[in-house]
């Protein structure tokens, strides 16, 4: 008998619904959110606890070595703006909560800068070759014009990442700290309940690290569905970043998304839409930004 199959015997649900790689169990001893277990969920929960954040569903049984099993939260449907305006809240009392100087050493800060560097002269590197290729076609396809036609702005933002990049590097080199926080690092809508509090759900990915990272990866999951600079606002009031936070935080989201050209033309064509969307998105943002600094 699997692990799952004992949770049932225990706990006698009259029903049990598959929702992704979770199972919800409705029983008459309440529901239960059982999830596979991929690290010691208890411990973050602890240390949570520890720093005056609550904000997570209570774990029922953690004693088997699969699975956890979770309350069950019910969501109260709101509009999106308000759901993520309320989520960059919570965040930010996160990463106050959690938020401590490391001592770093100098090669630390080098090695961030590398890695984007690198990313960037790839994607640099990439739509040259892509440009020569399509502009050899006698008659390019509509996911190809379209590149094409912004070619120029694309390669535009990469030199404004490179330059900031550089700047600041320059501010950071010598500095042998860093602020790290507790970060959720799967941050999205869906990870996102409000009940008779605000809850953060799916800790599984939870590091130390930098807290620009949870916003970064929020930007990349949401940037479509809401109007960013109000999300990053309500952050901000809650957890302040420094400039050179800030400026890696914009080089960072300003990087272009991936364009990906398979056999499909619609699927081609939204390929290349979605990147340009984005980097517009990205633009609108950070400029708003600086006209209130």
């Amino acid at each position: 008998m699997n692990s799952l199959d004992v949770i049932k015997e225990i706990y006698k649900p009259y029903r049990y619904t598959k929702r992704g790689k979770t199972v919800v169990l409705e029983s008459t001893q309440g529901n239960y959110v059982v999830k596979e277990k991929k690290k010691d969920i208890r411990s973050v929960y602890n240390y949570l606890k520890s720093r005056g954040f609550n904000n997570f569903p209570n774990l029922v049984d953690d004693s088997r070595s699969d699975i956890d099993v979770f309350e069950y939260i019910d969501d109260v449907e709101m509009p999106t703006d308000q759901k993520i305006n309320d989520l960059a809240v919570l965040v930010g009392n996160l990463h106050k909560s959690t938020a401590y100087y490391k001592e770093i050493s100098e090669d630390t800060y080098k090695s961030i800068y590398e890695n984007i560097k690198n990313n960037v002269l790839y994607l640099d590197n990439l739509y040259d070759e892509m440009f020569n290729k399509f502009l050899a076609y006698e008659y390019p396809s509509p996911s190809n014009s379209l590149f094409l036609n912004h070619y120029t702005m694309l390669k535009n933002v990469l030199k404004y990442c490179l330059t900031s990049l550089d700047e600041w590097y320059s501010s950071v080199k010598n500095i042998n700290k860093q602020r790290i926080s507790l970060i959720h690092n799967n941050l999205s809508l869906d990870h996102y309940l409000k009940s008779d509090k605000d809850y953060l759900i799916s800790w599984d990915l939870s590091t130390f690290d930098t807290p620009i990272l949870d916003i970064y990866k929020l930007y990349q999951k949401e940037f479509m569905n809401v109007e960013f600079k109000s999300v990053l606002d309500k952050y901000l009031e809650k957890f302040k970043l420094d400039d050179n936070e800030i400026k890696i935080l914009f080089i960072l989201i300003s990087i272009p998304l991936p364009i990906s050209f398979g056999d499909s033309e619609f699927k081609n064509t939204i390929e290349v839409r979605n990147c340009l969307d984005y980097v517009y998105k990205t633009d609108k943002l950070i400029k708003d930004y600086a006209k209130n600094e």
